[in-house]
């Protein structure tokens, strides 16, 4: 009871270190908790100690998927859980071994490559990394990337389990044995802090800069009510896109190169729906400039939809687009289809079923009379590791986002997101543009700084100069390989360590286990 309990208490405290709290020391306590609570158990009891540590981690994050339905945030939130609990099955495990705090780390990369993979694409919302973009420990996004982060900050926090476990002995001559693990958690910190001035490009860049006009039309209604007007929500992205070239003209603001209008700008096929392809063509020529809008279109068969960039010039109409590539299950596209809606009538509300798209969400366009690589990333998008990667990986020189919350306002998923976007701009060291239809629009610079953002709930536009970059951080050349090289070794520290007897190591023994030869009875150890 105890135990479960410290579970439950562990998750919580380690919840919030995520966005909207923000209180990312507690992952100082969230994180050696689970680990020293799972420690010398067996695998049922291991299951369940990290089952209620994800039970309770996740209702604090990631709760807002409520505005679906309460039932969608309980199966979800039940399902993800079951993966922390593999996680302390992992840790009760490698926890014989000598030197396993290291895997023991290796072990959350594991486990969050996991459940940001499988089923349906995965959710990825709560890598420990996600919430480290504060922590002395963001100047390593660069090198290793999101998943190196969330090792580092596992890893971290199983040094510090194994100090507890050290002064838990009371053993004379604690001091020198603990002084290791202080000296490698100071390298870590300031190695982290020191970072923060690694770059690949100067400031300005190489190649000069684009300017670019982010808008935030608004939409009306809150929460899954509002995606249900989308003549209104095109009507207000023209409206404030007038308002913004209006304040441009009058020398209030530079003059932009583009327009980015969100994900959802425009829920009716522009290039089907004359009305509103009239209105987006419209904004362009009022505007003058190309504008990048965000368009459900149909196709591309009956009854399916994709979520699409288009790249709309001022005289030629669309020249380029993208389709989302990493959608949200039972939001955008409903797993076994026919087989769900009679059973549960309710998804009919998801509409049409999207279909995902198979290229990396970069466009060639031309922008003042040169070709521009604009990439894209729409809204869930960012939480892919691959996605995000390929965007820089295919030649895209300036980086922007799109998206639309406007069904999760007033929830904490609208903070985590931005907390998302300024870790990949951090990995990157590139600057992010970010709309969304109502909250958070913002520009993001290359060191994770947030420069301008948006309020929650209001119409807004914004104009900044980006400069454009070509230059590969450490990290998204390296791309998926420090994760899968992280799990290898996880996997085979867990192997490892079920073929061999627990035992004492810095720490209680296990329980249920005797003293190995090697190691004196602590009733028999000689009084200093």
């Amino acid at each position: 009871m105890r135990r479960g309990i410290g579970a439950v208490l562990a998750g919580v405290a380690a919840g919030l270190a995520w966005q909207p709290f923000a209180l990312w020391p507690l992952l100082l306590v969230g994180v050696p908790a689970l680990t020293l609570l799972a420690r010398g158990r067996r695998p049922r009891g291991a299951f369940g100690v990290g089952y209620l540590f994800g039970l309770a981690l996740l209702t604090v994050t990631i709760s807002w998927v409520h505005v679906l339905g309460w039932w969608v945030a309980a199966l979800l939130i039940a399902f993800v859980a079951l993966f922390f609990g593999v996680l302390g099955v992992a840790l009760s495990l490698v926890g014989r071994l000598r030197w396993w705090p290291v895997p023991a780390a290796a072990c959350w990369v594991a486990v969050e490559l996991a459940y940001s993979s499988v089923p349906f694409g995965g959710f990825g919302w709560t890598r420990l990394a996600y919430a480290a973009v504060d922590t002395p420990l963001n100047g390593w996004f660069p090198l290793v990337g999101v998943a190196g982060v969330s090792f580092l900050v596992a890893l971290v926090g199983q040094v510090v389990a194994w100090v507890v476990l050290l002064l838990r002995e009371r053993r004379p001559r604690v001091f020198p044995r603990v002084l290791p693990a202080v000296l490698v958690l100071v390298a870590l910190l300031a190695a982290g802090v020191g970072l923060r001035s690694f770059q690949v490009e100067p400031l300005a860049g190489r190649e000069g800069s684009v300017t670019v006009g982010v808008v935030q039309g608004n939409v009306p209604g809150r929460g899954i009510e509002a995606l249900g007007r989308a003549r209104t929500v095109t009507n207000n992205h023209l409206s404030e896109s007038v308002d913004l070239m209006a304040r441009a003209r009058l020398g209030q603001t530079p003059v932009p190169d583009f327009l980015l209008w969100p994900e959802n700008s425009t829920d009716i096929d522009p290039l089907l729906d004359g009305v509103t392809r009239g209105t987006v063509a419209g904004a362009a020529a009022v505007a003058g400039v190309p504008i990048l809008v965000g368009a459900v279109t149909e196709g591309p068969g009956p009854d399916e939809r994709q979520t699409t960039a288009l790249w709309w010039d001022p005289l030629r109409g669309p020249l380029a687009s993208y389709h989302k590539r990493n959608l949200v299950p039972f939001g955008e596209w409903i797993p076994f289809r026919d087989q769900l809606l009679p059973l549960v009538p309710i998804l009919r509300e998801v509409g049409s079923q999207s279909v995902p798209g198979t290229q990396p969400g970069v466009l060639s366009v031309p922008v003042g009379g040169r070709t521009l690589k604009v990439g894209d990333v729409i809204c869930f998008e960012l939480a892919y590791d691959r996605t995000v990667h390929e965007t820089m990986t295919n030649g895209a020189q300036v980086l922007v986002v799109q998206s639309n919350n406007a069904t999760y306002g007033g929830t904490g998923q609208i903070e985590q997101q931005f907390a998302i976007t300024r870790a990949r701009a951090m990995e990157s060291r590139r600057e992010i543009a970010v709309a969304t239809t109502n909250s958070v629009s913002g520009y993001i610079d290359r060191d994770g700084r947030v420069v301008d953002r948006t309020s929650e709930f209001t119409s807004a536009g914004f104009v900044e100069t980006m400069p454009l970059r070509s230059a590969l951080t450490p990290a998204v050349v390296a791309g998926a390989w420090p994760a899968w090289v992280l799990t290898l070794l996880a996997l085979a520290a867990v192997a490892l360590a079920v073929r061999r007897r627990p035992v004492r190591h810095n720490g209680p023994r296990p329980e249920g286990t005797a003293p190995t030869p090697a190691e004196p009875s602590p009733t028999k150890e000689p009084i200093r």
